[in-house]
């Protein structure tokens, strides 16, 4: 499970832990591709040192910022559904959290791109009675089953069969 056990509450369940699709590091990955292979050809055509490593530097550099930093936020995000609330956490060096009672969420809708389609994976949009209005969940697996299991739950929860009722 992608979530701690120490972010639930006693005799709180765990229904759905994700995080996104993987297929959120295709453009990291391609980036990294793309910045080694400028590199290996700046080093193999050109003949003077200082400017190989240069741009081996800046290839470093964008290499950290567009690979690694994605694929650190993406590692460290996590989306959690409990017979209560719903959990999110993100964040590399600050973490930062938002949580939904169940009982405030008053829709659950979806949006599956083209693009998202041979993955199995879509947005999930949350809408709830708060500021924030909606929360927009990106590259959930499965996100079709997800929003299934959420409006089950969120239909248990309102006709009093759900065992906890809210928060």
């Amino acid at each position: 499970m992608a979530i701690s056990k120490k972010l639930l509450n006693p005799g709180e369940r765990l229904l759905i832990s994700t995080r996104q699709h993987p297929k959120a590091l295709i453009g990291p990955v391609l980036v990294a591709v793309l910045l080694l292979a400028v590199g290996i050809f700046v080093q193999v055509r050109a003949d003077q040192e200082w400017l190989t490593l240069t741009v081996w530097v800046l290839c470093l550099l964008g290499i950290l910022w567009w690979s690694v930093r994605p694929f650190l936020a993406w590692l460290s995000t996590v989306h959690a559904f409990t017979d209560r609330r719903l959990i999110t956490r993100r964040g590399i060096i600050t973490r930062r959290g938002h949580d939904i009672p169940l009982a405030r969420i008053s829709d659950v809708s979806i949006e599956i791109h083209l693009l998202d389609r041979p993955f199995s994976c879509g947005s999930l949009l949350i809408a709830d009675a708060s500021t924030h209005g909606l929360v927009r969940l990106n590259d959930i697996p499965d996100v079709e089953a997800t929003q299934r299991q959420l409006n089950e739950l969120l239909h248990q929860l309102h006709t009093g069969r759900g065992g906890s009722e809210g928060v």
